[in-house]
């Protein structure tokens, strides 16, 4: 869209002088890439969304890894970036010891159950809330607390993402996601864009907060995935967002960090703007709150097992090649295809896959205080799966499910319900011809879909790659792997 800078993604965002040193010793721990959250939904260096805590890179060299390290997701060892004084060994939750026998989804037993965590009010608490997790601080931090580093103990999987590549196609599956998943430099240059902008918001509305929410946060994000922002601004009298955007706007053409600023007027308004220098681009919406409930809620989906993330990478890098995946062009939103690939690992006969929502919903109360749902999902207790299935065995079955099985014209996507709803004649289903509820609002968020010709073309490039991967079993024949994997290294 714009052509890239010199100024690289990998480089340190102080030496390029675009943010001042952190006011003091502050913290970041978020990694999507270690394996202890791995079928666990309490995923480790997320603990506390609000308030954000940046720690720089060390400066000396970091921690040398001990024999005991546990190894990546993918097969290989954590990198030496990955290491962190505060981390410790963490326990091992060997899912082979577990009988793969009675219900598909077998869920492990928790320890007794710790003091139970600060509650909000509005909070719907449905029995007893079970957590697996132990040694670890539950107690809530208020906005403006500046906390010491923190060990979490955690249980991890045994398994890696090798034991479900044991063929081509999947291991080529495995491949790509490697090379594109976000990683943890490039959050982290989020992240301290994030930090510097509240910071400077907070002088014209002094008790805003701002999140980053979405692809970035809930871990399916790409190297190249830009940033959402949500601005929270309290208070009894509702904000007009397009009058707080163009306050934004005018103040971030002040700052020296930001470029390019430009207001869109949807029906969410955003105030979209570039890291000067770079090509990472963000956008900023005022109280979408929902967005930070659904990130967390990904978020779990994502780490509850180890094939979700890429099968969703691969997903999405396929409709995009395709031209399905651009909601302001009529095709699938990126959330609307995340949801589809949840709801089809979860109405598998041998799920991969519970309802989060269905079976914790004391986790995910769409009323909690938006400052306590980061607290939601570590409560929820780790399961394994009885589905084996090999990643190109599931993305073959997802291309087939929406090709032959799911009927478009009577059902409703429900991941909230992890089942095919009946469509009924409410408004909101009504002459739509793709219908994926919003797990918390229960809008459609496929709304963007509104022609047949769009519609058709949608469901054609299902089945036409259905049929080629069937013949060919070689991700290459729907998706150009390495074009694609350049691209995303370039990024770097």
């Amino acid at each position: 869209m714009f052509p890239r800078s010199a100024a690289s993604r990998g480089r340190s965002a102080y030496s390029n002088g675009l943010y001042p040193p952190p006011p003091g010793p502050l913290r970041y721990e978020y990694n999507h890439q270690r394996p202890a959250g791995v079928n666990s939904f309490y995923v480790p260096g997320l603990e506390r969304f609000p308030p954000y805590e940046w720690k720089p890179p060390p400066l000396t060299s970091p921690v040398p890894p001990s024999p005991h390290t546990p190894t990546m997701t993918n097969g290989r060892k954590r990198q030496n970036d990955d290491y962190s004084p505060h981390v410790v060994k963490r326990q091992r939750l060997d899912s082979s010891s577990h009988p793969r026998i009675g219900s598909p989804l077998i869920r492990v037993p928790p320890p007794p159950p710790p003091p139970p965590p600060p509650r909000h009010p509005d909070r719907v608490v449905a029995g007893s809330s079970r957590s697996s997790f132990s040694g670890f601080d539950r107690s809530y931090l208020s906005p403006h607390s500046h906390p010491r580093p923190q060990v979490f103990a955690v249980p991890e999987s045994s398994n890696s993402l090798q034991d479900y590549a044991k063929d081509k196609l999947s291991d080529q599956m495995v491949e790509l996601f490697e090379a594109c998943q976000q990683q943890s430099s490039d959050l982290a240059r989020k992240e301290m864009c994030r930090a510097q902008l509240q910071q400077d918001i907070q002088r014209v509305y002094a008790v805003a907060r701002l999140y980053l929410t979405g692809s970035s946060m809930n871990g399916l994000g790409c190297r190249s995935s830009d940033a959402d922002l949500c601005l929270v601004l309290k208070g009894n009298k509702r904000p007009d967002p397009i009058h707080v955007l163009s306050v934004l706007q005018r103040l971030f053409k002040t700052l020296s960090y930001v470029e390019r600023t430009q207001l869109i007027r949807a029906k969410v308004p955003i105030l979209r703007f570039r890291e000067k220098g770079s090509d990472l681009e963000f956008d900023l919406n005022i109280n979408n709150t929902v967005g930070i409930r659904n990130t967390f809620l990904l978020r779990s989906y994502a780490y509850a097992d180890l094939r979700i993330r890429p099968m969703i990478l691969v997903i999405k890098k396929w409709a995009r090649h395709n031209q399905i995946n651009d909601a302001s062009k009529g095709t699938l939103s990126s959330y609307t295809l995340v949801l589809m690939v949840l709801h089809y690992l979860q109405t598998l006969n041998e799920p991969v896959l519970p309802s989060l929502q269905r079976d914790y919903p004391e986790c995910f109360n769409p009323f909690m205080d938006i400052d306590m749902v980061p607290e939601g999902p570590k409560h929820v207790p780790p399961y394994v799966s009885r589905n084996q299935s090999s990643l190109g065995e599931l993305l073959l079955g997802f291309l087939k499910y929406y090709s032959t099985s799911f009927r478009w014209d009577k059902q409703v996507i429900s991941v909230r319900e992890a089942r095919a709803l009946a469509k009924t004649n409410s408004q909101e289903w009504r002459n739509k011809y793709i219908c994926v509820e919003e797990p918390f609002e229960r809008n459609n968020v496929a709304r963007a879909v509104h022609e047949k010709i769009k519609f058709d073309a949608i469901k054609a490039q299902f089945a036409e790659s259905c049929r080629i991967l069937q013949q060919r079993k070689d991700l290459n024949s729907i998706l150009p792997v390495r074009a694609i994997i350049n691209k995303e290294s370039s990024r770097r």
